[in-house]
């Protein structure tokens, strides 16, 4: 029998309280984003964890320790990896996302946000993303699912949505669609490949 993937985002950020494009700034958590974490781990103190992975960035790091506080004792392994690394915004990145929005249009707007092979000057589109998020996945988290460890993940935007793209076996073109947010737990079964049986949502 499989083990469960949990998979949620770090907490508001203090770029994303000031709408600013973060990628790989490694900003912190504003008191919103350590508060909503904490109540994460109330959400989920009836599930135990055997291993946890957050990217090596600090909004994911704080969130990690946030939830766990409040979940209360654990003895799960506590692991960071690149691999869950926020997308890297090259150019745009530390600029104000709205003002970028008002100089380019809204749809191209969004296909820079969230088309699967949009790219940024200088930095990675989605699907760079998703090819260092899932092999990682697939290498290291799934042999951990079926041996029947459940394993949380705190990942950003955008390599969330990496992971649910696989997980979910959503479409490049519907991966545009598919939101990361921040009031969301995913919870999931998973089959040999990592793809999600029995897919839960929590929310805040």
């Amino acid at each position: 029998m499989s083990g469960q993937l949990v998979l949620v985002r770090h907490g508001e950020s203090e770029s994303n309280a000031e709408g600013i494009w973060t990628g790989i700034t490694n900003v912190a958590l504003t008191p919103k984003g350590h508060a909503d974490a904490r109540r994460m781990g109330a959400l989920l103190a009836d599930l135990d964890f055997d291993r946890v992975y957050t990217s090596c960035m600090r909004r994911a790091e704080q969130t990690r320790d946030d939830l766990l506080d409040a979940h209360g004792p654990t003895t799960a392994v506590l692991k960071k990896t690149a691999a869950l690394n926020e997308r890297d915004y090259g150019e745009y990145t530390g600029l104000d996302k709205w003002a970028i929005q008002a100089k380019i249009g809204q749809e191209a707007f969004k296909d820079l946000r969230r088309a699967f092979d949009a790219v940024i000057p200088n930095g990675e589109s989605l699907r760079d993303v998703y090819e260092r998020v899932v092999p990682w996945y697939v290498a290291n988290v799934v042999p951990l699912l079926l041996a029947g460890q459940r394993v949380l993940i705190v990942a950003h935007g955008n390599s969330a949505r990496a992971l649910r793209k696989h997980i979910e076996d959503v479409t490049d073109e519907a991966v545009a669609n598919l939101e990361m947010d921040f009031d969301k737990i995913y919870i999931y079964d998973v089959d040999e490949y990592g793809r999600c049986l029995n897919p839960q949502v929590r929310l805040l």
